[in-house]
């Protein structure tokens, strides 16, 4: 390696101040730079870290969108999740791969493009989509994949490939990104019009338990999934001993099917920050966090400009809205396609420079979370029902929603239906209206939560979106009569398999086991046995996985045994011998006779 790069790389460290726990931004940045993290280039940064090659190198392997060896140019990655394939993005596949001579995971002879498959990126509402580098193509078709490739063979730039750009501040100039929010239902609580500055005016003056008393009050509850009460999260992260304290925000939708906070971070930042902002007041912090997902880096640079327009209006920095003594920025960490990331302690170990390792609790983040002191780690939703709260107070709030199931609930819908986009709903709203509302016609299945939640049938459709109802962070996926609901069980396994940390044995062999077991009834080879064999294991996996990602994995085969059994049952059946045939030697000598050019001798009858 040359004098000059090593210079560069040395001069990205000094960026981020030599800290070692800004490891993610500078091989971001390597990589950016070089096109990958070389094994020369990983040494470099940990003797200028003065940490372990092998902590540099375990990033580096550990985030999809990362590469310890040099890819092209141009990345194209084709979402390849259940609703994309829905969508046909497997013909889309087929195009790219022929335009470009290559398979997936390759790179094109010249060393210029390369070609993958990766999971949802948080367009499930105009697939098929893809990211290349970081511009998002959304609604792709066969013609337009292939006449992609030929613009990009010509000039290598997908930032020209943005010929049209969607609504909102999609066409913002720093934005100007192919996607559009189809907000199809906007409610009085996210959507509405807040001026900066209000609800934080509000905030100051109060004390920051009046705050947290405030947020309790309204009875908020996490809108990312758990529903955990988050003031009851600000005021164990404000009494937890520790002499500094943090807000992070969970920016990291990767759970298929969600997109919700990509149109909040579109149209809604200021009242995201504002919450951040809050937040930091109540536990007593002077630093947030949002952690990007790196699958929207298309929107960092107008979330900066956003922070800045704040400091310049005296909403963040030093004496913020002039009161003393209360400090308060926020900086954005970019992950890198992972989505165990989504999981708290994941996300705050990539925020210390680490791979997204989940941390053994107790204790837990408000006790000793991030750089070992207290946290409070909230959904992008959740800050901004806080935001809401503190101008309008506990009592509107409460008026929303249910008496247990307070407020409006975003809803990403996807899937078979002609409306898709996000819904805000008042909670206590059935899944028939949220039907009716996306013009779903011929549901049969419905997948709430995304694949960690559960799947429910038409004898569900009258249930209300509510905690006590059907809990959800927000993904409504739709599948018609025409589905399979076996298959997109699997496409959900194969998702878990692939995205599994695998650093607990229940959750990296028992996801194997579960998706091996289904392909086998999916193949017509199950046995009524094999139903128990699941129920059995997808409740070992879900009560000694050790976090949130195998707690939850089982699902889709667990919450479909229950709501679609018969689905199963129908494709099972009892041997007369008692014995299944679970081994093709026919299919398996296929391989031999190719290359002998002659049958076996032995088995040549295939009766």
């Amino acid at each position: 390696m040359s004098q000059d790069t090593r210079a560069v790389i040395e001069g990205i460290c000094r960026e981020c101040g030599d800290d070692r726990t800004r490891i993610m931004d500078i091989v971001l940045a390597v990589q950016k730079k070089f096109g990958c993290v070389s094994a020369e280039a990983t040494d470099i940064i940990a003797q200028v870290l003065s940490t372990h090659r092998v902590e540099v190198e375990s990033v580096v392997s550990f985030y999809a969108f990362l590469s310890e060896k040099p890819k092209g140019q141009v990345v194209i990655r084709l979402c390849d999740d259940i609703i994309d394939r829905m969508h046909g993005s497997d013909r889309v596949g087929q195009a790219l791969r022929e335009e470009l001579g290559i398979e997936f995971g390759e790179t094109t002879p010249d060393g210029k493009i390369t070609l993958e498959r990766t999971a949802c990126i948080g367009m499930c509402d105009q697939a098929p989509a893809a990211l290349v580098n970081d511009v998002v193509a959304t609604n792709l078709s066969t013609d337009g994949a292939r006449q992609m490739v030929s613009e990009l063979k010509e000039h290598l730039d997908p930032e020209k490939l943005v010929t049209n750009v969607g609504d909102g501040n999609n066409a913002h100039r720093l934005v100007q990104a192919m996607v559009y929010n189809n907000r199809r239902k906007k409610g009085e609580l996210i959507f509405a019009h807040m001026e900066p500055g209000d609800a934080l005016a509000k905030a100051l003056g109060m004390s920051p338990k009046e705050v947290i008393r405030e947020i309790k009050t309204a009875r908020l509850r996490g809108r990312g999934g758990a529903g955990f009460p988050t003031g009851m999260k600000w005021e164990f992260t404000r009494s937890a001993p520790g002499t500094r304290r943090y807000v992070m925000c969970n920016a990291d939708e990767g759970e298929p099917g969600t997109f919700k906070d990509r149109v909040i971070l579109t149209q809604r930042p200021d009242l995201m920050f504002e919450g951040m902002t809050i937040a930091g007041y109540a536990i007593g912090s002077d630093t947030g966090v949002l952690y990007l997902r790196g699958e929207y880096a298309y929107l960092r640079p107008f979330l900066e400009h956003v922070l800045q327009e704040r400091r310049d209006k005296g909403l963040l920095g030093n004496c913020v809205c002039g009161k003393p003594e209360f400090n308060f920025d926020i900086r954005i960490q970019m992950g890198a396609g992972a989505y165990i990331c989504g999981e708290e302690t994941a996300l705050i170990s990539s925020c210390e420079g680490l791979r997204g390792d989940p941390k053994n609790r107790p204790p837990f983040p408000a006790q000793r979370g991030y750089l070992a002191s207290p946290t409070t780690v909230n959904n992008v939703e959740t800050l901004c029902c806080a935001a809401r709260i503190l101008e309008k107070g506990a009592a509107w709030f409460s008026q929303l929603g249910t008496t247990d199931s307070p407020g409006t609930k975003l809803l990403s819908v996807s899937g078979d239906c002609k409306r898709p986009g996000v819904f805000e709903v008042p909670f206590g709203t059935k899944l028939s209206e949220v039907l009716e509302m996306a013009e779903a016609q011929d549901a049969a299945a419905l997948q709430i939560g995304g694949p960690s939640g559960q799947m429910v049938g038409p004898d569900d459709f009258d249930k209300p979106i509510s905690f006590e109802g059907l809990a959800t962070g927000g993904s409504v996926m739709v599948f018609s009569q025409r589905r399979d609901v076996l298959e997109v069980v699997h496409a959900f396994m194969e998702f878990f398999v692939e995205e599994s940390c695998g650093y607990c044995t229940p959750c990296r062999v028992g996801n194997v086991l579960l998706k091996e077991r289904l392909e086998k009834i999916i193949d017509g080879k199950g046995e009524p046995a094999d139903l128990d064999y699941l129920q059995e294991l997808g409740e070992t996996v879900k009560i000694t996985s050790r976090c949130g990602l195998g707690q939850t994995s089982p699902n889709p085969i667990l919450s479909t045994l229950k709501n679609f059994r018969s689905v199963y049952e129908s494709r099972v059946q009892a041997a007369d011998n008692g014995f299944q045939p679970s081994f093709d030697i026919h299919a398996a000598l296929e391989v031999s006779k190719e290359i002998t050019g002659r049958p076996s001798v032995v088995f040549s009858n295939k009766d």
